[in-house]
């Protein structure tokens, strides 16, 4: 972006505000780039930004989540159901690498919270969770990660109620050939919703739920029919016109991954090693990823996803650890380096101090002027991982005997 051209940013993003002109300027003249230090120190940043994230909701009507994130349009925001759902086991699996055990606790609050808003008919409001907020399958069954990781890690039956529930109510709303139309963004299928699908069988699994398990393999087989040769997701995007962000993407291979290790399913898993492969065939030498790839895996963006960066050192270094795919670390670690790069551990603004970005530049298509709460959760996964070689959640549950 040339200088002279942040007067035609639209209106509402504030582009002379002091911060925001020197995030901009930053990218602009090349002087974001950060040094790279030890996973620890970006790890203990990462969650110190995340749990000011969840404190900036204190004495709120959703005070216990964790705040979406902070926007150049509207400063911090409400409390976002989706992700602190996933936050929840994230913040459990730090509480050990760290020996910060009142992350525990946070994770508490975050559970109950997430408790108090579940509606009558199993389902997790959508967007922020205010009155009316029409539910959506993605986040339901994202929000059921949390619930599993409250059963499983902390012994809380509330959390497996909760999630049985919840299950029930995407197999209710399910079309007979396995995908969602209904309570789906712009009421369109979408391939990605395999991440809420790996929740759904693991809750079937655990509580022994046949009819949850037959619900979640219908997805993956659908799914699974959308992959074209070359690895890439059909049906993948937001809006069926567009390409896929490299976000949405890793959502996919996230979701055929646990679930193939869960069923021991070489399809499923043969699915994400393709797809997973093919990306980093595509990752260039110091780690960047385009902010989406059409079906030949071209590069149709200039900027970079940060979160989808993220979100495929995990994918890389689980599919080495549970899928024979040790050459996969190589990118994994690649992609951590990058994102060490764009990562801050120092700075006196509280926004930007362990805060990682939608986009790089900053007014990138993928969440564009926001440091998302997403991005952090998956950054610090993807840091655990390697550092601990752990999976997060970890794959050990207790299997019922009726499935």
């Amino acid at each position: 972006m040339n200088p002279m051209n942040l007067l035609a940013l639209p209106f509402r993003y504030k582009p002379w505000r002091p911060r925001h002109l020197r995030l901009i300027m930053a990218d602009v003249s090349g002087t974001s780039a950060q040094p790279e230090q030890d996973h620890q120190t970006h790890l203990r940043a990462t969650i110190d930004w995340l749990c000011r994230a969840q404190d900036v909701r204190d004495n709120q009507s959703d005070a216990g989540g964790v705040s979406a994130g902070w926007s150049f349009e509207d400063g911090w925001l409400p409390s976002y159901p989706e992700t602190t759902g996933y936050i929840i086991e994230t913040f459990l699996a730090a509480a050990k690498v760290l020996e910060r055990p009142e992350l525990i606790q946070r994770a508490e609050r975050m559970i109950d919270w997430e408790l108090s808003i579940q509606q009558d008919d199993g389902a997790f409001p959508g967007h922020f969770g205010e009155p009316g907020s029409r539910p959506v399958i993605f986040n339901t069954g994202q929000i059921m990660h949390g619930m599993l990781a409250g059963y499983l890690q902390l012994g809380r039956d509330d959390c497996l109620d909760a999630a049985v529930k919840a299950g029930e109510w995407l197999a209710r709303h399910q079309d007979e050939d396995g995908c969602w139309h209904r309570f789906e963004h712009n009421d369109t299928a979408h391939v990605y919703n395999t991440r809420g699908t790996w929740a759904l069988l693991k809750t079937a699994l655990v509580a022994g739920e046949p009819k949850l398990k037959q619900a979640a393999i219908a997805n993956l087989d659908w799914a699974l029919s959308q992959q074209t040769k070359s690895g890439w997701y059909a049906t993948n995007a937001f809006t069926p016109e567009r390409s896929p962000f490299t976000h949405t993407i890793a959502y996919a291979i996230r979701g055929f991954l646990e679930s193939g290790v869960l069923l021991n399913e070489e399809r499923y898993l043969d699915s994400a090693l393709k797809a997973a492969h093919a990306m980093a065939k595509v990752q260039q030498d110091d780690g960047w990823l385009a902010g989406t790839y059409d079906e030949n895996w071209q590069a149709n963006a200039s900027y970079c996803c940060l979160t989808g960066v993220a979100q495929m050192s995990l994918n890389w270094t689980r599919l080495a650890q549970d899928a024979n795919a040790p050459e996969l670390r190589e990118a994994a670690r690649l992609g951590l380096s990058y994102l060490k790069k764009n990562h801050c551990t120092s700075s006196s603004d509280e926004v930007v101090c362990g805060g990682v970005a939608g986009s790089t530049p900053i007014w990138g298509d993928y969440s564009r002027f926001e440091y998302p709460n997403w991005a952090a959760k998956f950054y610090a996964d993807a840091l655990m991982m390697d550092l601990a070689d752990v999976a997060i959640p970890p794959v050990t549950i207790k299997r019922s005997v009726n499935v």
